[in-house]
């Protein structure tokens, strides 16, 4: 049984460091997208179609 829980108790770690971590690059390709709208949105006279 103890077999098990060390098992168990280091997957759920790795889940938890995998979930900060899919967290923060979720947040820092939001914030990139974000500062390039406002870039395309601040020259968008410049853009032809």
């Amino acid at each position: 049984m103890e077999k098990v829980y060390k098992l168990l108790k280091s997957a759920g770690a790795a889940n938890i460091v995998l979930g900060i971590l899919l967290i923060i690059v979720g947040i820092t390709f939001g914030v990139i997208n974000i500062v390039c709208g406002g870039k395309l949105l601040k020259n968008r006279r410049n853009i032809l179609f």
